[in-house]
């Protein structure tokens, strides 16, 4: 049982998450993990992954809404990326119940790096307007899809870091659009590798709704000035920093307790 403290705590960690979430798409489930075994104190790594799963995934689902009324998602790209990320994040959630938990989070710090050299090299890539999902590059769409929804599922994670330059790599659509309409996959990701934890008692519910108040407060804050600040590559970086920091730090703690 957590104390008044922790639940405090949980509702910042949930404020900062949503605010990734809203602003660049991505990242906020990259951090809802550490957060939650780092600085809340989840015991269980999987429960810290279960809980954060479906926090993320009602907090994008926020932030969707948001971007809809902009008019930044497209629908068929996010509905195809998100049923072919489904299957995928069905089986990696059941692979990563499986897996010891300490090590589960050394294998996720060695992920958050690689992500983060990635936002890097594609911070000034602007995509192109008008971009559509359609027979073409719809392979391309649904094996993106299939592959971020193992790591998603894998990992417990939304996986809006891998989704947003995966829309980017198979579509060229804009990076605003790549957003809103990963946040469409990021929900659909999250629900069901919540559902495959809920289903082994790996979900702490009074914590996930802390974190989630927490999270809606935050994604319109970030949603409210994404549009203002798409174009530029210094939110990305600053991102990607961060998650360097947080990466060695979960090494380090990760290394130690193995």
């Amino acid at each position: 049982m957590l104390d008044t403290m922790q639940y405090a705590l949980g509702a910042l960690s949930g404020a900062l998450v949503g605010f990734s979430l809203g602003l660049v798409g991505g990242g906020g489930s990259i951090l809802a993990v550490p957060l939650m075994v780092y600085l809340v104190g989840v015991p269980s790594p999987h429960v810290a992954i279960g809980t954060s799963a479906l926090a993320v995934a009602v907090n994008a689902a926020t932030g969707l809404a948001s971007h809809a009324r902009a008019h930044t998602v497209k629908w068929r790209c996010g509905g195809m990326y998100a049923v072919a990320g489904v299957l995928g994040a069905l089986a990696g959630s059941t692979l990563g119940k499986a897996f010891d938990g300490q090590k589960l989070l050394f294998l996720f710090a060695l992920v958050m790096i690689g992500v983060g050299i990635l936002m890097i090299r594609g911070r000034k890539n602007q995509g192109i307007e008008g971009a559509q999902c359609n027979r073409e590059n719809a392979p391309k769409v649904l094996s993106f899809g299939l592959a971020t929804g193992l790591f998603s599922g894998f990992f417990g994670i939304g996986g809006g870091f891998l989704i947003v330059p995966g829309l980017v790599a198979s579509t060229s659509m804009p990076m605003l659009n790549a957003v809103g309409t990963s946040l469409v996959a990021v929900t659909a990701f999250g629900l069901t590798t919540a559902a495959n934890y809920a289903f082994s008692g790996y979900i702490d519910w009074p914590l996930a709704g802390i974190f989630i108040v927490g999270g809606i407060l935050g994604g319109l804050f970030g949603t409210a000035i994404a549009s203002r600040l798409s174009g530029t590559g210094k939110l990305t970086t600053v991102f990607a920093v961060l998650i360097f920091v947080v990466a060695a730090y979960m090494l380090w703690r990760s290394a130690s307790a193995l």
